[in-house]
Parts: structure tokens; sequence; C-alpha cells
């Protein structure tokens, strides 16, 4: 056995030797980012080695440490296989970020109760919101939100699939254990912020993803990430809270609201809801935008639905410099003559990032030449010296990358401008597609409404700006928040709701878009900025 000391805390953790740094840090509880889940590609996962014990696999250092990192001991840590007793120190610390709680929420007729209190959870690929509610009331007296623990499985569904099949003997269970433990957390946590005993907790609702939804209740969602994208359930689920391990009454029932398809789940189904898209006579469209893009077109009385692959990009992963929404990352960047200018979240120094960051800046080089519509840096050679832009742009070998900040160094590379046009272009083509699918033009919608956790934090003009959305929905747009959270509230306070919400989920027709009449040609223009 090998043990590993971690500077910062002076905790022990021990592992067999020939084991991977990152899965013993992991399964110690310790954070490491790992957008990847340990592929070596994200570059997050960075530790300080400070004394011998590893052996790693070089093949990353020259892609994605640098010469000076390499100097002094900094690694991947998914690259280093622990050989003995060593030290390290963690370069990254959780940060707080910033969750989004509320949300529109319709007129709506409630039960009534007698008393007792229920609990609604939001389960998203990034963030757990929690809150406790008053039954007799409708009022929401205390609420709790995290990031979802299963970040240290990976950032993304696919990732977290993936885990699932290389673990076959545990990964199920530890991605259940996971989230199963966050929600008896945040349980604990408003309920003493409310004084009330979780013994008088009668009924908790959940909304969450396909993926969510199976990891959650325990159930193989492997099939999710494989053709035909099958899921083992899409309907509504009732049963014991404990039966998950949920910690409250014995008697507290769980209801978990129903889904459509692999990648259309209760937390759109609660959005189409909640906004009431199966009564809208006009034509409105409501868009999730996060690591997927969901969307529902409501058109004379029909509800069609797609997902699209925007990737982790526009939360704030798979960029260079890119981190969530927290303490620390550049949420919004302006591009003028007489300098660059950014606002840091919590008003901290900058750190990297954030999604709303590189929309954001991507926008304004856009705006400003600095990049092509067709995603191209301009040439530095094209530009005078006296072109204030000359100085923002450098040349990394022969790649141009933008220099946001220089210290610390905060850079915009042509990488990462392709992987915010990759996502604009798979948004921008399910939007075409739904539209096309129902005969409608652009200037025909009369509403785009915005959704989700990440959607809240994007301006109108981001989105327009680097053509996630066309121009012809300008003064269009309407930010409904968190419409999963209100959904799993609505069918909480009535059993009508639920049935409602069922009904509607078996109306939604799922479009696939790869299967979409000359969809390549689709995504391909939706490529294209805005000139």
């Amino acid at each position: 056995m090998a043990k590993i000391k971690i500077r910062q805390t002076g905790r022990e953790i021990q592992c067999q030797d020939g084991t991977n740094l990152l899965d013993a840090l992991l399964e110690a509880g310790i954070f490491v980012d790992n957008p990847c889940n340990g592929k070596g590609i994200c570059g997050k996962c960075k530790v300080k080695v400070l004394s011998e014990g590893v052996s790693e696999m070089a093949a990353s250092k020259e892609r994605l440490l640098k010469p000076e990192e390499i100097e002094a001991g900094v690694r991947l840590s998914c690259m280093v296989e622990v050989t003995g007793d060593m030290e390290i120190g963690l370069l990254l610390k959780e940060r707080k970020h910033k969750v989004l709680t509320k949300g529109y929420m319709p007129e709506f007729e409630r039960d009534s109760f007698d008393g007792g209190y229920g609990v609604v959870i939001d389960i998203g690929t990034t963030t757990v919101v929690t809150a406790l509610i008053d039954l007799k009331t409708g009022e929401e007296i205390a609420n709790a939100s995290m990031i979802n623990a299963q970040k240290r499985y990976g950032l993304d569904v696919l990732t977290r699939i993936t885990y699932e099949y290389e673990h076959p003997d545990c990964g199920i269970h530890r991605l259940q254990e996971a989230l199963v433990n966050s929600i008896n957390g945040m349980l604990e946590e408003v309920c003493l912020r409310a004084k009330v005993s979780p013994q008088k907790i009668r009924e908790i609702d959940v909304a969450a993803n396909c993926t969510m939804m199976h990891m959650l209740l325990g159930v193989d969602a492997r099939a999710i990430g494989r053709s035909p994208y099958k899921p083992e359930f899409t309907e509504a689920k009732e049963l014991l809270a404990g039966e998950i391990g949920i910690r409250a009454a014995e008697d507290t029932r769980l209801y978990c609201l129903p889904q459509v398809s692999a990648y259309i789940g209760a937390d759109i189904v609660a959005g189409a809801y909640v906004c009431e898209l199966e009564k809208e006579r006009g034509n409105v469209l409501f868009i999730d935008i996060g690591t997927n893009g969901e969307i529902v077109l409501a058109s004379r009385g029909r509800l069609w639905c797609c997902s699209c692959a925007a990737g982790p990009a526009l939360e704030g992963m798979n960029i260079s410099s890119g981190m969530r929404a927290a303490e620390g990352a550049i949420e919004e960047v302006q591009i003028t003559e007489q300098g660059i200018h950014y606002q840091v979240i919590g008003k901290a120094e900058p750190v990297g990032l954030c999604g709303s960051g590189i929309l954001a800046v991507v926008k304004e080089l856009l705006r400003t030449g600095i990049v092509k519509k067709t995603g191209v840096f301009v040439k530095k050679e094209k530009l005078s010296e006296q072109d204030y832009r000359y100085p923002m742009i450098r040349m990394d070998g022969t790649k141009r990358e933008f220099i946001l900040c220089e210290k610390p160094e905060i850079v915009v590379t042509q990488g990462d401008v392709r992987h915010v046009q990759l996502a604009k272009g798979a948004i921008l083509s399910g939007f075409a597609a739904l539209l096309k699918q129902a005969g409608i033009r652009m200037d025909e919608l009369d509403k785009v409404m915005i959704a989700g956790q990440f959607g809240a934090h994007l301006p109108a003009e981001s989105l327009i700006g680097t053509g996630i959305l066309p121009g012809e929905v300008e003064g269009k747009l309407v930010y409904v928040g968190n419409s999963s959270k209100t959904g799993a509230y609505m069918a909480l306070m009535s059993e009508k709701v639920k049935r409602e919400m069922e009904l509607l989920a078996g109306k939604m027709e799922y479009m696939e878009l790869a299967e979409t009449e000359n969809y390549e040609r689709i995504f391909a223009e939706s490529m294209i900025f805005p000139g």
C-alpha cells in the first residue's frame, strides 16, 4: 500500500501501488476538477507533486502543461500512477457558485393540506436545488443548492454514463450514492434552518434530465449513451423515499416527474407545463441552454421537441481558461479602443472564463472584427501596429490567440472559438430544424422563452451577437428562470398537475435531428457567425 499526503490539510490517504492518482483522490472524496473524467484531454486536474512515488504517462505533457509548470512539478493527476509514498499539493479549490433557484410561476389550483411539509428538487447535470415547502400555506420556507456531487465522475452526462461502462461492478451504485448523499445533506440543511423535523416531510417531488433521473433511482443509464438511445423508463415514478436511501419519514413519498425520451427529460416537461406551451395560440419556442440544448416548439396546439449536443463549452468547460460560474469567473467583457473591460463574479481577482464570459468575449471578438464570421482570427500582420486590436492578438507558434488578461494570464484561443462555434451550430440548427418541421419562418415566431440555470445568466446581446439565436427574435426573448424547479413545486402542490404533466409528456413529439432531411446542410449554415 502507498500513502498520499495532501500538503494543504495534512490528510493522508492510502491506495494500492499502481493506482491512478486521480482515481485515488476522487475515491477519498478529495475535490479535483476533471471535466473529461480522466481522459487526459481537458488539462483541469492539475496537482503539484512534491515528492517521489509516481510514474506518469508523458503524452499529454507537451499539449496541456506549460514548460514552467512541468519544471515546478505540476502534473495532470489522471496521467500519474502511484508507485510509492508521495506528497502532493492541490492547485484548485472549491469556489462559491452562482445557482439559480427561482423562476416564473403561473396561477394554478393547489390541493388542500392539513399540515406537514414537502420538498422539491431540481437535479441538473451541474447543479442541484432543493426547497422545503409548508404544504398548508404553499410557502417556500428554506432552500439549499450545490454543485452536483457527481462532478467527480465527469461534468457531462455522457462522461458519467461512460463511468458506468468502465465500472460495471460499482458505477451505478457510486453515481446514485453521490446524488442521494447530496440530497440528504441538503434536506438536513433546510430542515435545520426551518427548525422542522425530517420526519414531517410527507412528499418529495423531483424534476431532472433523463440521465440524472436514472442515476438517482439506481437504474442502469448506459442505454441512454448508445444507439438507439432508449432509456429504461420515461414514465413518472412513485415510490417511498427510503427505498433509495433518502432520510425522511418511513412513509415519505417520492414522486419523479415524467419524461419524453433519452434527451428530453422531466426538467423540460416541467418547463413546457410551467410556460403553458400547450395553451399558446401563437408560435412559441422554449429553450433550455446547457451542455445539451433542449428545445420545444409550440404551434397550432402541437409540441415538437429536440435535443442538440451543445457540449460543455457554454458552461465554461473545454475552454482553455474555462471554469464554472463561480467566484473569480469573468462573466462580461467589453473590448474598446481604450482597452479591455470585464466583470468578475464576486468582484474577486479573475481566475478564468465561465460560460457567459466566453460568449461575451466571442461576441466582442466578432463585433470588433478580431474574429471573422467563419470563426477564424484575423491575421495580425493585416493590422497596423497603431490599430488598438494589434497588441491584443499574439502568436502561439502558428496559432493566433486573444489576450484577455495578462496577470493572471487568461487567453482565448482559436480552439476556444471553435468550441463556441460548434455549440452555436448545434443549438441554432435544432432551432431551424424544428421550425422547418412545423413550416414556420423565423420572423413568424411570437416569443422565445429562455429557461434553465445557464440561460438565465445570458444577456440577449450575447445570444444574438454570437448567433446562437437569430437576429429575427430580438425583442421577443422572455427569461423564465428555473422552470424545472417550479414544475416540481406545482406537482407537489397538486395531484391534478401531476396527471396533466403525465398527459403532456405523452403529447410531446420528439424529433431526432440526425434523421432530419438535409440536417448536415442546416448545421453547416448554422455554424457561420453573424457578419
